[in-house]
């Protein structure tokens, strides 16, 4: 199974050019569409969800928009994960972030939706680094803030 998903906000490109390859593809396809206004006509499709983790567990591969929680749920559970920037964000931060991590060999970046059939494609025969989160320090900061107060 395919899922794909856009966030809490719209992503109606995305939406549009997954719901207009599901009939090509031989798998399920299931889009959660947020607040994006086209509601797909060729797969499963919800708004939102309590959890997106069911579907975590059920998709062979995940494609989802560049926001980082969505992108770290993913990555943090080993998953195959095609990440698209939203174009309508108000700064790069998403193409930024995918940008990074498709250089690090977790994900693909799918920087164009017309390439999104070939990384589809390319996606199932890839092995992915394995995601770890780094160490975190910001309890030495405080402390040593704290020490110097």
């Amino acid at each position: 199974m395919i899922f794909v998903t856009v966030g809490t906000t719209d992503f109606d490109a995305l939406v549009q050019a997954m719901d207009f390859l599901a009939p090509q593809l031989n798998e399920e396809v299931e889009i959660q569409i947020g607040r994006g206004g086209y509601e797909p006509r060729h797969c499963s499709w919800f708004r939102f969800s309590p959890s997106l983790e069911p579907y975590y567990e059920r998709a062979d591969v995940v494609v989802a928009h560049g926001g980082l929680g969505t992108i770290m749920e993913v990555l943090r559970r080993g998953g195959k994960l095609i990440g698209v920037a939203n174009p309508d964000r108000y700064d790069q931060h998403q193409e930024d972030l995918l940008s990074y991590l498709a250089e690090e060999g977790y994900l693909i970046w799918c920087r164009d939706l017309a390439s999104l059939p070939d990384e589809l494609h390319r996606v199932r025969g890839m092995t992915f680094q394995r995601y770890r989160s780094p160490e975190c320090h910001v309890h030495d900061v405080i402390a040593e803030f704290l020490g110097s107060v």
